[in-house]
């Protein structure tokens, strides 16, 4: 595949990236593609794997390793060093629905387990895959194709993020109507507003959706499906100023018999939206939210006039702590800096990870390193310093006479392996307690399930982890034409799983419907 000697020729180039002090001035994406030569050269040095781990898509020591999707990688590379544009669009378009999103959120574990690793740089992959997609829009390729033949079977998908896009898709192009419910006023779930302008621009899922309006399915926004006038209010403390920004006036409850009585399928793909919480002594205090809430109503505001409503916490001229890490916790940094803000610290309970891998997680194994991601690289650009604090927990949030939190108070853990299960325990290191200043605390904990009152709604069981309840790779629930994908059923995970789950409830539904499915 690509050049036999590419990848000694050619040395590893990704796209280039605007400096930190410049991209901060704006909310937009900010790497610079490689011109298209360029880009074949990359394509280039993908070798001729005797197993190309980087379409295998394992779990090894409980992460991926290969991409889930099963992209043929080395198909579409080959394409691209031999300038064959429309074949690699046509090798990627089998098992991936959305390159254009998945190229620019997605953390490569294809990358990860590239064989060019053991002596090298990983083959630009998700680089690649851009610019495949990217062509394939300009050239046309990717326009509108509507089936010809229509079934007369109409299902219902409730939630629009990637597993439930994906599983629409996939079931329009076998001829099904299909109708996609979103509680909120956009499509794209968290791909809309979990996930920051800079990282994915908005633009980019609206051009993905009115190609799947043109080519058939129907979209329902402000549709909270099962939701009750308690379900519908934010999950904030009614004195909290989020609580107005969160406040949907278009949304509409939608009852769950409606939904069972007028379609042949169900498909539950509403996320695993509960966010962890931390039981810390103060709080209640005012200043205190969850990323994702935080996140959204700055995403929706740039998108609704270019924050001229201020209907979003600024976090300009504040303190910001950040409690956890992830991709989350980096997002929250990464826009509390476009914002202004005075400084920026974010709390990891876990130890520092090595800059190298160790000799316990060795390749194809997702490497267990550390990433400096674009978020620590501006906070590093403005301040000076990396604002992350590994091995720290907060015990308490303190407020003034207002109410509003002003410092969080910190201890330090240590962290040992149990002799006897070998697993890691973590107690607090006595008389390491400290103190941070912070008007604005950012929860970035992650998730611990889908929202019970959609369970509740449809009458579906869930299982120890609050998640939707099937069989062991299955999709189908304990109700009658009710399936579920996405993190609502395998918990918070990576863009590519939900879209392979969207993908296999998809031949699952037809396959229910149908006898037999061609998917």
């Amino acid at each position: 595949m690509g050049k036999k000697t590419g990848f000694l020729e050619y040395e590893r180039e990704t796209s280039k990236e605007i400096e930190p002090k410049e991209r901060i001035k704006n909310f937009n994406e900010f790497h610079v593609p490689l011109p298209r030569e360029k880009q074949r050269e990359q394509a280039a040095r993908c070798m001729a794997c005797g197993v190309p781990f980087c379409q295998s898509g394992l779990l090894i020591g409980g992460m991926a390793s290969g991409c889930p999707l099963n992209n043929l990688i080395p198909e579409w590379n080959d394409c691209v060093y031999h300038g064959n544009w429309e074949e690699a669009f046509e090798r990627l378009k089998k098992t991936n629905n959305f390159p254009e999103f998945t190229s620019r959120v997605c953390p490569s574990p294809c990358e990860a387990a590239c064989t060019c690793n053991l002596n090298g740089l990983p083959v630009s992959n998700k680089e690649n895959e851009r610019s495949i997609i990217e062509s394939a829009y300009k050239s046309g390729l990717a326009a509108p194709k509507a089936p010809s033949v229509r079934t007369g079977k109409k299902i219902a998908i409730i939630g629009s993020g990637p597993s439930g896009l994906a599983a629409a898709d996939q079931l329009n192009k076998r001829g099904h109507s299909v109708t996609v419910f979103e509680k909120s006023d956009r499509i794209g779930g968290l791909l809309m507003y979990g996930i920051p302008n800079m990282k994915l621009e908005k633009q980019i899922i609206d051009r993905k959706i009115d190609v799947m309006k043109a080519e058939g399915v129907e979209f329902v926004t402000n549709a909270n499906v099962g939701a009750t006038k308690a379900a519908m209010a934010p999950h904030v403390a009614k004195e909290d100023v989020m609580g107005d920004y969160l406040t949907n006036p278009d949304e509409k409850a939608v009852k769950a018999d409606t939904i069972l009585k007028e379609y042949d399928s169900v498909i539950l793909a509403c996320g695993a939206s509960n966010p962890r919480d931390i039981k810390a002594k103060g709080r209640e205090a005012k200043g205190i939210y969850f990323a994702v809430d935080f996140l959204k109503t700055t995403t929706k505001s740039l998108l609704n006039s270019d924050f001229k409503d201020k209907r979003y916490v600024s976090a300009k001229g504040k303190n910001v702590l950040v409690i956890g890490g992830g991709d989350t916790g980096n997002d929250c940094v990464g826009t509390s800096i476009r914002q202004g803000c005075k400084s920026i610290v974010q709390l990891e309970m876990m130890p520092k990870p090595p800059v190298c891998r160790a000799a316990s997680n060795p390749w194809p194994e997702w490497p267990k390193i550390l990433k400096t991601d674009y978020g620590q690289e501006e906070a590093i650009a403005v301040f000076g310093e990396d604002p992350r604090i590994y091995e720290t927990t907060v015990k308490e949030f303190v407020k003034d006479k207002d109410g509003n939190v002003v410092k969080a108070k910190c201890v330090k853990l240590d962290w040992k392996k149990d002799p006897k299960t070998g697993r890691m325990n973590m107690s607090e290191i006595e008389g390491s307690e400290y103190e941070i200043p912070c008007d604005i605390v950012l929860i970035a904990a992650g998730f611990l399930g889908s929202q019970e009152y959609v369970s509740k709604a449809f009458g579906v069981e869930l299982n120890e982890r609050t998640n939707v309840k099937t069989e062991a790779g299955a999709y189908a629930t304990n109700v009658p034409k009710v399936f579920t994908a996405g993190d609502m059923h395998r918990g918070q995970s990576l863009v590519v799983w939900a879209i392979r789950e969207g993908r296999e409830v998809a031949r699952a539904v037809d396959t229910a419907l149908m006898g037999y499915s061609n998917l």
